[in-house]
């Protein structure tokens, strides 16, 4: 049956996981998430909701997106069509890897999935059109907890392969990271 296959991104709880299809002459049997296989990365937490997005232009950016604590989460984020480029930024106070963010090419045809701690912002550009990514999370969408990082913030140096367009007006208001942010403090 259909498993996964875990690949080290060199950024503590950030993992990248192949996701093993099973296919036969009916089409394609795919697990997108399984508690007993991915609990070594999400701890005991539990899917609390389940969104899909669906952007429809090449070259869009969504995010960044976060939480703050105690409503911080971990995200699974796949690309069930289409493909992006998925970035993770460290926003953990205290962590080696702050501020430096991972990014990875997500699509159907990759069968690939991002397991994002809490502690990280999350954005992605589509690179087709038409993409669509399933997210599960640990924790409710708590609206006056989320924060925002400017996707083009120069301190993040994030190379977005196309053209950056179509950026939400919430997404193109965030000031840059101010020199004295030490983080998010982990609970």
């Amino acid at each position: 049956m259909s498993g996964f296959v875990f690949h080290d991104t060199g950024f503590d709880g950030l993992a990248l996981v192949q996701r093993k299809p099973f296919t036969d002459t009916r089409g394609v049997f795919e697990r997108l998430y399984c508690f007993n296989q991915l609990s070594q990365l999400v701890g005991n937490k539990t899917i609390q909701q389940t969104n899909m997005s669906v952007t429809r232009k090449p070259g869009v950016v969504r995010g960044l997106h976060f939480q703050y604590p105690p409503y911080s989460e971990t995200k699974i984020i796949s690309c069930i069509q289409g493909r992006v480029w998925d970035v993770a930024v460290d926003l953990r106070e205290g962590s080696k890897t702050f501020l430096m963010h991972y990014a990875v090419e997500l699509s159907d045809d990759a069968h690939n999935t991002l397991i994002i701690p809490e502690g990280f912002a999350h954005g992605f550009q589509a690179l087709t059109a038409d993409c669509k990514l399933v997210y599960f999370h640990t924790t409710d969408f708590q609206d006056q907890e989320q924060g925002t990082l400017n996707a083009m913030d120069p301190r993040l140096d994030i190379e977005w392969p196309l053209k950056v367009i179509g950026r939400s007006e919430k997404d193109l208001s965030p000031p840059p990271i101010p020199e004295g942010f030490s983080g998010l403090a982990q609970l």
